[in-house]
């Protein structure tokens, strides 16, 4: 079972004030019942605070997370913190053993279970909304062209020129081949030769939106928000596979696109899937998507694993013996980033060990690194992740939806989306689910991935694991 208080409770932390956060609302027990949410506080003056003043921002977190705003009660429990009028403490309490320190006239004291006194913080008046500088650490010199990104590459060099003949850019593949690469070159560029002085340009993922959206609701300042981002040359938004099933967060970006086409103003988004494949997505915004220039990036052929490689070696100053480049490029090719991060490896160690690079350190690196990724496919990631996970296939193929057996499920989609040229309907047909579900298991462990929680730290070890060796070994 999805758990959405704890998905509530992240929105919550990340938008509201630590110490509103950590008094109020970390103690609350939650019961969410269809779109009906019972919180249980710990008193009836903890209760009545919640209800009075944190209601409203406990529901527009939870309206992105269950795609419609629901009803919320608070009661109140048992009893754990005692709540002590002020003036009853100066005058009934006995001699403390040192000095309290000063507080608030306004701020009300609670003594939790441990008898400690906590101040709680007042809600800040105001929240601004600040446009962090850029760090364009990526360009076009640098993008390696080959036959499976070269039409992603000119339409984006075209939309800083203007020789695309529309003003929006689809980009769409699997992880690690270039989406980022791509997106930064642009921001960069049009940075760089724009006619205007001080271009406006936003670059941020549909995630970060969503919680700006959620802080600019809390505060009451959506007009701000509004105006930060129609009211710029350039969006670069990542990663829009994100509001999959969020409603609110859909209408909002769907009328900054509408804002920004209706300026002439250009916009640049990045998926993990293509339009066509995303689900529970408003189909106005769909269209919006596929109004502009679509261009997917597939997996670099060798000769581009190549190209990549001796560019590299070039920029770090070394010497690739041309044997090593066509072993590398031979044996890495899931993805860019593990292509650079093997021969990064490679000239680490051959740095630390003050050796010349040879096939024998390279053999060496690559068998600890993808020794078996030339053979991944379906079954073989299945049999990896069943030992990993210490499942059957049985248990896996399973429609239980516990944590573990699910998180394994998606595990496996996941790796298979990456690593085999399976669509999404042929993977979820491999487990008697649909497309959709395929997508959204997917979409659900790369968010755990890039929060590097509990479950998003462990799913990464076992991934790494499996493209290092094709084989787990004890974690």
């Amino acid at each position: 079972m999805i758990d959405i208080w704890g998905q509530i409770r992240e929105i919550l932390q990340e938008s509201l004030n630590p110490g509103i956060f950590k008094v109020w609302i970390s103690p609350l027990q939650a019961e969410v019942d269809g779109t009906a949410i019972r919180l249980t506080a710990s008193n009836d003056f903890v209760a009545s605070w919640v209800r009075e003043r944190l209601v409203n921002d406990i529901a527009e977190a939870a309206t992105s997370v269950m795609s419609e705003r629901p009803t919320i009660t608070v009661v109140a429990g048992a009893v754990k913190a005692v709540v002590k009028p002020k003036a009853q403490a100066q005058t009934a309490a006995p001699k403390p053993t040192r000095a309290p320190e000063p507080q608030s006239a306004s701020a009300p004291v609670l003594f939790g279970a441990d008898n400690r006194r906590v101040v709680q913080q007042q809600l800040p008046v105001q929240h601004t909304l600040v446009s962090k500088a850029i760090d364009w650490r990526f360009d076009f010199d640098s993008f390696v062209v080959g036959p499976s990104n070269d039409l992603a590459f000119a339409a984006s060099q075209g939309i800083t020129r203007d020789s695309l003949s529309c003003s929006t850019l689809f980009l769409s593949s699997a992880p690690g081949l270039g989406k980022t690469h791509l997106m930064q070159a642009v921001g960069g560029q049009l940075c760089k030769h724009s006619n205007r002085v001080n271009p406006k340009v936003e670059y941020l993922t549909a995630e970060e939106f969503a919680t700006g959206l959620v802080t600019s609701l809390k505060h009451r300042d959506t007009e701000r928000f509004k105006s930060r981002y129609r009211d710029v040359d350039l969006l670069l938004l990542e990663d829009v596979h994100f509001l999959q099933g969020k409603e609110r967060m859909q209408d909002e970006v769907l009328a900054t696109i509408k804002s920004l086409q209706s300026r002439g103003s250009r916009v640049v988004l990045s998926s993990s899937f293509a339009p066509r494949d995303l689900k529970d997505i408003d189909n106005q915004l769909v269209s919006r998507f596929c109004s502009g220039f679509l261009a997917d990036i597939e997996k670099p052929d060798f000769e581009t694993r190549r190209n990549i490689l001796c560019k590299k070696a070039r920029l770090y100053q070394v010497d690739l013996p041309e044997n090593v480049t066509d072993l590398l490029a031979e044996n890495i090719h899931s993805d860019v980033r593990q292509i650079e991060s093997c021969l990064h490896n490679l000239i680490l160690k051959a740095r630390i060990l003050n050796e010349r690079i040879s096939m024998d350190m390279a053999w060496d690196v690559i068998g600890h690194y993808a020794s078996r990724e030339v053979v991944m496919n379906m079954d073989s990631i299945v049999r990896c992740v069943c030992s990993c996970f210490d499942l059957s296939y049985d248990q896996l193929n399973s429609r239980s939806r516990k944590r573990e057996l699910v998180t394994a499920r998606n595990t496996v989609f996941y790796l298979a989306r990456k690593h085999t040229d399976l669509s999404l309907k042929q993977i979820g047909l491999q487990f008697n689910r649909r497309h959709s579900t395929v997508l959204k298991g997917i979409t659900n462990l790369e968010r755990e991935m890039s929060r590097s929680t509990p479950t998003g730290r462990q799913v990464s070890n076992t991934v790494k694991m499996i493209e290092k060796n094709g084989r787990i070994s004890a974690l």
